[in-house]
């Protein structure tokens, strides 16, 4: 068959009239090929997009984690914002669009590669591009070189701790103090198990180690600085995807939230936001989990120059803070998970607090919840998009509101 592109999908593929979904494309583009279940798994481009580029890296038709390396970086950034911007006008919403930050290749600090076991040793890289293979992945373009350093040793863990059958999620996460390691998927953590991991992660000279939740060795402090503020997160806990893209949404926030002193940071992580914001403002941190607001408070702690910080273990999502809570502050930093926060976004919207700060990875979400809090008098005053994973169709997003 022989089709136009006409639009992207939310994964990134282009989308042709059936619908049929193809690979690999850009809208303007004609390709021809086999479809099979509304799929063109091959195409030739006929006639190829202004804003096509060809891919930099060798595995990238095979692997499936980039999705846009065929696309120009300009492409790509006007893409992801008009995906917000088309989230906001579904919501009847409009706002002026600052320039969107795009991270460097090489930069990613944190990633999950799968590990899975063979005849012949072990194999550790990415999914295949729709399939369940895998791909291995030196020299990849999208991690950090620390991170493409201990390939080798991901390797080792797989042929020790991986079942014939089972497959192992491997977290490497760069710190200052090393890479951190946390392994899920695993055989059970016997004794004969650890001893052989925990050699392997002193000879690797990871900083940290865990398998399936279970310490096998902590070195050295997994170290990341928020502000002037050193934090050890627990092991597998979020964290920004870039050092870039994290300073770019911390420096949105701060612009959002300007001169104010008092600052609630709903869904704060280790700090991210509260520790750089509290050096000039009174921060009160709320978490659900306990562990991560453990590691801010000690990193707090630890820093000097910073106003007082304050925590709160608290489930926003069912027991979002309240309009009675919430008045006592000058600004919020909302930063949730990719489901939103529809229930405190309403009670957001019925406290009067000046500003809002809010920041989404999901831009469907995000536009939800921005007609909640523009429905109750706020105005949408600007918003900024940072692309923190490059190549790749996920979209951060920070957004300032105001009475």
């Amino acid at each position: 068959m022989r089709l136009t592109i006409e639009r992207l999908g939310h994964l990134g593929d282009g989308i042709a009239e059936g619908p049929v979904f193809v690979p690999m494309a850009l809208p303007g583009e004609v390709v021809e090929g086999e479809v099979e279940a509304g799929r063109m798994a091959s195409p030739k481009i006929v006639t190829p997009s202004p804003g096509r580029v060809k891919p930099a890296c060798p595995h990238y038709r095979a692997c499936g984690g980039c999705a846009l390396m065929h696309a120009s970086d300009a492409f790509v950034a006007d893409w992801k914002a008009d995906v917000v911007r088309t989230a906001l006008a579904a919501q009847r919403l409009e706002a002026e669009f600052r320039p969107v930050v795009t991270s460097a290749a090489h930069s990613r600090r944190r990633a999950t590669l799968a590990g899975r076991r063979t005849k012949k040793g072990a194999l550790v890289g990415f999914h295949g591009r729709a399939s369940d293979t895998f791909v291995e992945v030196p020299g990849c373009l999208l991690l950090h070189p620390d991170l493409i350093a201990v390939m080798p040793v991901l390797s080792e863990i797989t042929m020790l701790g991986a079942s014939r059958k089972g497959e192992l999620a491997l977290t490497v996460t760069r710190s200052d103090g090393g890479v951190d390691l946390a392994v899920s998927g695993g055989k059970p953590l016997e004794q004969s198990l650890f001893s052989a991991l925990a050699d392997l992660a002193r000879r690797a000279g990871f900083a940290r180690m865990s398998w399936d939740g279970e310490p096998v060795a902590n070195r050295r402090p997994p170290v990341q600085r928020f502000g002037a503020a050193s934090v050890s997160p627990p092991a597998g806990a979020f964290l920004q995807a870039t050092e870039e893209g994290e300073a770019a949404l911390v420096a949105a926030v701060r612009d959002a939230v300007g001169n104010a002193r008092r600052i609630a940071d709903l869904f704060s992580g280790c700090g991210t936001f509260a520790l750089p914001l509290a050096e000039n403002a009174e921060i009160h941190a709320v978490e659900g989990e306990a562990a991560m607001l453990a590691a801010l408070d000690a990193g707090w702690r630890r820093a000097e120059g910073l106003h007082r910080v304050t925590t709160e273990a608290r489930d926003l999502f069912r027991r979002p803070l309240m309009p009675d809570e919430l008045k006592r502050y000058d600004a919020v930093v909302i930063d949730p998970p990719r489901a939103g926060a529809e229930a405190q976004a309403r009670e957001l919207a019925g406290s009067g607090v000046p500003v809002i700060a809010a920041v989404s990875c999901n831009p469907v979400t995000f536009a939800r919840d921005s007609r909640i809090i523009a429905a109750a008098g706020y105005r949408l005053d600007w918003v900024q998009v940072v692309d923190q994973f490059r190549w790749s169709p996920h979209v951060e997003v920070v957004a300032r509101f105001s009475r």
